[in-house]
């Protein structure tokens, strides 16, 4: 484990924004496209007792670890993100996305193996009414894992941070994490995961490791509720003890975060009050900002209080969205200048 230096930095609001310019960030992960059918209802079906949508807009957007990269290129940072996708209609769409959205490209393989995620989500108003997957979660083919390695592999020099975006769909395995771990502590970047419970155990000595309440529980098969503060720093003593992580970064949902860094005192981040509209993809948004804070040698406490800020403005949003700089940039001023 290891930073490019091992001392905190301090910044002012305006100047760590504009630090986190020209950042550049490897994204490795799962992928998939998210589809929204956007309309109204109006009457139930004759056919069966479901409601009917009439669909005013349909939209794709890209998403999983894709949409990190989208949060990361909005906070103004290079994002490359290396993941495998379809060789098929599906996995086309998925590139033309990326172009359309200005992210390269040369991180993704396209296999005949596979087919492309794809998550479909039925909306009418602001009710989310069904969602629709298509995707496979088996482990990557050993030649599909060795070319998206190499892809990793030559992206990685020139990168700051490394991100691994897991929602257990089988690009990420033990073999691949414990690959690009080591190499990046050799050159000194720092590692952030936003785990799933496939591989949970298996990121040992990252930087930062953020996982939420469930799958904290799941990974550990914590029988607790950690819902009481000890019970939360036991359960994190124990997830690093396992891990050798250096920072365990635990999202609490509506009682906000929690952060640990080895050898330095616990923190509790609480919540701001917002009006919810959508918790979708406000972790990839918290791992996004923490990382970029990570790149930059933070300290625990302010990658605590910018990733919770981000996490909770995303959710006032319907859909799968990055980060609003601006608007980030404005709370973070508004709070550390109190």
């Amino acid at each position: 484990m290891s930073g490019k230096t091992s001392i905190t930095k301090e910044y002012t609001t305006e100047a760590l924004f504009t630090a986190f310019a020209g950042l550049k960030v490897l994204v490795i992960g799962d992928v998939m496209i998210d589809s929204y059918l956007w309309g109204r209802v109006d009457r139930i079906s004759p056919e069966a007792p479901v409601p009917i949508l009439q669909v005013e807009n349909r939209e794709s957007r890209l998403g999983g670890a894709a949409n990190v990269a989208l949060n990361v290129q909005a906070l103004g940072a290079i994002p490359y993100l290396c993941s495998v996708v379809g060789n098929d209609l599906d996995g086309n769409n998925f590139l033309s996305l990326l172009s359309q959205n200005n992210l390269p490209s040369e991180g993704i393989y396209q296999s005949s193996e596979r087919i492309t995620t794809i998550k479909h989500r039925i909306i009418s108003g602001h009710h989310h009414m069904l969602r629709v997957d298509q995707e496979t979660d088996q482990p990557l083919i050993k030649n599909d894992k060795k070319e998206l390695l190499t892809k990793i592999t030559t992206l990685l020099q020139t990168c700051d941070v490394i991100i691994f975006e897991d929602y257990d769909k089988g690009v990420i395995d033990e073999e691949l994490i414990a690959s690009v771990v080591k190499l990046a502590n050799q050159k000194g970047i720092p590692t952030v995961v936003d785990p799933k419970k496939r591989n949970f155990l298996h990121y040992k000595n990252v930087t930062l490791f953020k996982p939420n309440r469930k799958e904290m529980k799941e990974g550990l098969k914590w029988d607790g509720s950690l819902s009481e503060d000890k019970d939360i720093e036991a359960a994190v003593d124990n997830l690093s003890a396992l891990l050798n992580t250096k920072m365990i970064l635990l999202t609490l949902s509506e009682k906000g975060v929690f952060i640990k860094k080895e050898r330095e005192p616990a923190c509790i981040i609480p919540a701001h009050i917002r009006k919810i509209a959508d918790v979708s993809g406000a972790g990839d948004t918290v791992v996004s900002v923490a990382a970029l804070c990570c790149a930059l040698n933070l300290s625990p406490d302010k990658i605590a209080q910018l990733s919770n800020l981000a996490g909770g403005l995303v959710c006032e949003q319907v859909g799968v969205v990055p980060i609003d700089k601006n608007k980030l940039q404005s709370e973070a001023t508004l709070i550390w200048t109190k």
